[in-house]
């Protein structure tokens, strides 16, 4: 008998020459990690896959533990990304948890979420959490319980991670891969004439490119060379 396939519901991710390799998209209501190393582009990424469903009409909240959020405002206005114009609509929702002082991200995150009808969530970046608990055990099930949440939410997520330069595990804290539907590995090798890549690790219900494909930033954010197939 022919093997049945199932045909899911896909979230466009705005980054052009992604969802070529991953059968359209993100699948509706996913979480996936994108890793990699300072410099490779993850905020960029996350702010790209919200500013799409933006245009889309689509509401969206962004969560960054890093980066104060004029900066961020600030940061990708050289894209032609304004921000602001969407936070005024009330259609973006952009905030900064200081990790000194969070004790449970997840219950006014999903709250938020489910109060204003999120469909597309971008968390940045879940490596500052180990700045505040010191016990990897405490760690880790905070970690699973905001994967957990957000996936039960509906809403289509992506949080990032930051990796060193050399890494055994495809996340800072070696348990997010696990829980995530999908994980994307953003590289950067200075020796090389295409210093930036990015491949497809894992993709849940999904038969994706496996292969490294050249990753470039330009005016008008992250874009894939197509790759040689």
């Amino acid at each position: 008998m022919p093997e049945e396939r199932f045909d899911f519901e896909r979230v466009p991710t705005g980054i052009p020459g992604l969802d070529e390799l991953i059968e359209g998209g993100f699948v509706k209501g996913s979480t996936v990690l994108v890793s990699g190393a300072t410099g490779t582009g993850k905020t960029i990424f996350c702010v790209q896959f919200l500013m799409e469903g933006l245009k889309r009409g689509e509401k969206c909240m962004f969560i960054t533990l890093e980066q104060k959020t004029e900066d961020i405002v600030n940061d990708v206005k050289r894209f032609g990304w304004d921000l602001k114009k969407y936070i005024d609509e009330k259609k973006l929702f952009l905030e900064y948890y200081d990790p000194f002082q969070v004790v449970d991200i997840t219950s006014p995150l999903i709250d938020k979420i489910k109060e204003n009808g999120i469909q597309r969530v971008a968390v940045d970046s879940t490596t500052l959490l180990g700045l505040y608990y010191e016990k990897s055990f405490e760690l880790r099930k905070q970690l699973f319980k905001l994967l957990s949440g957000l996936k039960e939410s509906g809403a289509t997520s992506v949080i990032t991670s930051e990796l060193p330069e050399k890494y055994e595990t495809l996340a800072k804290f070696g348990v997010e891969e696990f829980v995530v539907d999908g994980v994307i590995l953003l590289r950067y090798d200075y020796l090389s004439p295409n210093p930036l890549t990015l491949v497809v690790r894992k993709m849940r219900r999904t038969e994706h490119f496996r292969r490294s494909v050249v990753l470039e930033i330009t005016e008008n954010g992250i874009s894939l060379k197509s790759p040689k197939k």
